[in-house]
């Protein structure tokens, strides 16, 4: 992995992403940054996202619209409860999710597994009614 030089476009991207409450389009980001006032261009904000989330500080997944989202997160390895309707996201770590996948790869004669788990539901505060 080649870790990119650190420049203020990116650190302002960084710090960005640190202070949304969930995954984030990069034209969100970016209408964030320029609402406080910085001038980085959207094609800065896509590579610095792609950046920041090949090097394992920002998590990426695919919206249901299959538009890329970004959260800030921990190296350590962990999955997601996310909410569907506010975006409210929970890292969870999950010992059991670990032993599925080992068992169930080694069942089938592979090795070495990798997964992403990302649980979709609604937080106690977007439940929808019955």
């Amino acid at each position: 992995m080649v870790v990119k030089r650190n420049t203020w476009q990116r650190e302002a991207v960084r710090s960005a992403l640190g202070t949304q409450m969930g995954f984030v389009s990069a034209q969100g980001l970016h209408a964030a940054l320029a609402t406080s006032g910085s001038h980085i261009g959207l094609a800065t904000v896509y590579r610095a996202l792609a950046d920041l989330a090949n090097e394992g500080e920002a998590d990426s997944l695919q919206s249901p619209e299959g538009e890329a989202l970004y959260r800030a997160c921990s190296l350590a390895h962990h999955h997601h409860l996310i909410c569907r309707s506010c975006g409210l996201t929970v890292e969870i770590e999950a010992d059991e999710v670990e032993e599925w996948a080992h068992r169930t790869a080694t069942q089938h004669g592979f090795s070495r597994p990798e997964h992403v788990v990302d649980v979709f539901g609604f937080c106690s505060a977007c439940v929808p009614p019955q």
